[in-house]
């Protein structure tokens, strides 16, 4: 038993089945909490692709990381694969997901999961001879998961340079989000929409006392993108997670905690060695913006004027509940304050104040003082909120860039929080801030995609 973790919660996490029905598009994913069963659905275009050895080999990855949203309902002290037999790379692979993907909502629940244990029949694995190797000389085709914020806008607009690309969007059944289809629209690219059902009983989490908090859903995502590349013929599966997204939100008992790990380029790294083992030849993986920062992002982003009217990364934007869910930017939120903050040295204040205000939307976040304590824990005042928002040194220097413009001489906040991190002995000098503005350490982009690099 895991310390921490009462039996009552549950004792085995078992992974039943998953199965595939090519007529009607749809992949079936089954587990059980000890006499409780969920299922999950994930729906793509049908059609004879799915019967072949390569959707099949997709379909059991997205089985093997959609699990960890069942899981987590009751936290108990042993997985068991039962008759899914991984190979020990998959074994430590997936082990790492739960541990690491999962460290936000042991740390908010107060649970310690380091002691899970995973049951499974293991397999050989594959040799290096054996395992596929991507054709480098094939035309390039790229399917990139399409979130419409600054990040996969910006991939989009360096990809589609020199590859056939098509966006990719994941959402519940017959749900569509503004706030992603307007941007995408404005690409001109086709989309490949999947749906993802998850099972009910998460929606019911207070009636039945299941656990709750944050999953690594995106490399749950990133599993149906290589599925969804598998059936479009899709040789890549292009994210657009960022040099920051590796930085722990924080760290608690010595072990890291990050909000993005499942964006971050461990999980990156690890997923990718998992596709390359397998024998089949499934699609690369790889993000192309892993050495670049979110104030490099903000540049390039300020550039694509196109999208302006139309990009959206506010938290409310994407509220399953279409009853809470909103069609402008709240400017209230961590994630409304990060973006206004990052483009702020990038953007004049007059095109900020209008992304903010259109649809109906309020005042930018940067004109309201009362917004102040959110900044400030940005910028490192505080714990870094559990959000997908840049690191310290990045929000510093966009301050200090911002404060410098001529049309920013007047936002009493930005001006207020520049002075303070200028007078910080830690502050970035104007070499490092430079610095930020350049790609730092390494990618994983392969040579046929070099030029995203």
């Amino acid at each position: 038993m895991t310390d921490g973790i009462s039996p009552q919660r549950g004792e085995v996490f078992s992974y039943e089945s998953f199965a595939t029905d090519a007529e009607r598009g749809l992949l079936t994913c089954r587990y059980r909490l000890d006499d409780r069963e969920f299922s999950e659905r994930v729906s793509l275009a049908p059609g004879p692709r799915w019967d072949s050895p390569q959707a099949q080999a997709a379909a059991r990855l997205v089985y093997l990381l959609a699990g960890v949203s069942y899981y987590k309902t009751a936290a108990p002290a042993v997985v068991d694969l039962a008759d899914t037999a991984l190979t020990p790379l998959e074994l430590g692979f997936l082990r790492e997901f739960y541990t690491h993907g999962l460290a936000e909502f042991a740390y908010r629940n107060g649970l310690d999961l380091s002691s899970v244990r995973f049951e499974a029949r293991l397999g050989a694995e594959v040799s290096a001879t054996v395992a596929h190797q991507p054709d480098e000389a094939a035309a390039p085709r790229a399917l990139v998961p399409f979130g419409g914020g600054i990040d996969s806008i910006v991939t989009v607009e360096r990809i589609r340079r020199r590859a056939d690309v098509a966006l990719f969007v994941a959402s519940r059944p017959g749900d569509r989000f503004e706030a992603i289809e307007r941007p995408a629209a404005v690409s001109g690219l086709p989309v490949i929409h999947a749906g993802r059902e998850i099972d009910p009983q998460l929606l019911r989490s207070a009636e039945f006392g299941f656990l709750n908090g944050h999953v690594p859903v995106t490399g749950i995502l990133s599993a149906i993108g290589i599925l969804a590349a598998v059936l479009n013929d899709r040789d890549a599966v292009i994210m657009s997670n960022e040099w920051s997204a590796s930085v722990p939100t924080l760290v608690h008992n010595g072990r890291p905690v990050n909000h993005q790990y499942s964006k971050s380029d461990s999980f990156e790294a690890a997923f990718r060695g998992v596709l390359a083992a397998q024998s089949v030849g499934l699609p690369r993986y790889f993000s192309a913006l892993r050495d670049r920062t979110e104030l490099w992002i903000a540049e390039e982003f300020a550039t694509l004027t196109q999208y302006h009217a139309t990009f959206r990364s506010c938290n409310r934007a994407f509220q399953l509940d279409t009853t809470r869910r909103l069609g402008h930017w709240c400017g209230q939120c961590d994630k409304c304050c990060f973006i206004d903050l990052i483009l702020a040295p990038f953007m004049s204040a007059d095109a900020l104040r209008a992304v903010f205000a259109a649809d109906g939307g309020g005042a930018e976040p940067l004109s309201d003082p009362a917004l102040a304590p959110k900044f400030r824990t940005l910028l490192g005042s505080g714990t870094k909120p559990f959000e997908c928002v840049g690191e310290v040194n990045e929000c510093r220097a966009a301050v200090l860039l911002a404060a410098r413009r001529q049309d920013r001489a007047g936002c009493a906040l930005l001006q207020e929080l520049a002075a303070e991190i200028a007078g910080r002995p830690d502050a970035p000098t104007d070499a490092e801030v430079a610095e930020m503005r350049r790609p730092v350490g390494g990618n994983f982009v392969p040579a046929a995609y070099a030029f995203c690099s």
